[in-house]
């Protein structure tokens, strides 16, 4: 990522965790509105973490759960800006959005290896869902990157035709 996009996007990772039956996980935001409270999991890279090592993190924080293989990583950096009156009050105005590096992981486990209390409140339920409709249950800041990240992933999901 280039010294532009550090200063003014957080560094972030995105998952799409990718069931035996190419339906996709999504986590329940709790406080978001209604019909637009679900998303893959996504979080900062701390620190001198690479991308990689993030998203291993992120996914066993946010998903509890390790249970996966690394299928792919996507080949840009996808940004998004944050609305204002939406943006966490401890960035402080430090950054516009978030830049982030998707990783696209097949699931290895069984539903009762998830366990999304595991590391925190991030999500208060969850569940798969077929690609096609992940678009409509995204906040509308971040459909963009969820096309994107469809695009680029889809050969691992179902087809987004019906």
């Amino acid at each position: 990522m280039t010294d532009d996009l550090l200063h003014r996007y957080r560094p972030n990772v995105g998952l799409m965790l990718i069931a035996a039956d190419r339906r996709v996980f999504v986590g329940h935001r709790p406080g978001m509105p209604a019909g637009q409270a679900w998303q893959m999991p996504q979080g900062g890279i701390d620190k001198g973490e690479s991308p990689v090592e993030a998203a291993c993190r992120e996914l066993g924080e946010e998903v509890g759960t390790t249970r996966a293989l690394l299928l792919r990583e996507s080949r840009d950096w996808i940004r998004y800006d944050v609305p204002a009156e939406v943006a966490p009050a401890y960035w402080k105005g430090r950054w516009r959005g978030q830049a982030q590096k998707w990783f696209a992981l097949a699931f290895t486990g069984r539903d009762a290896d998830i366990d999304i209390t595991a590391h925190g409140d991030e999500f208060d339920a969850w569940k798969w869902v077929p690609a096609r409709e992940l678009v409509e249950l995204i906040v509308p800041f971040k459909r963009a990157v969820y096309e994107t990240v469809l695009a680029e992933f889809a050969d691992l999901v179902e087809p987004t035709a019906t």
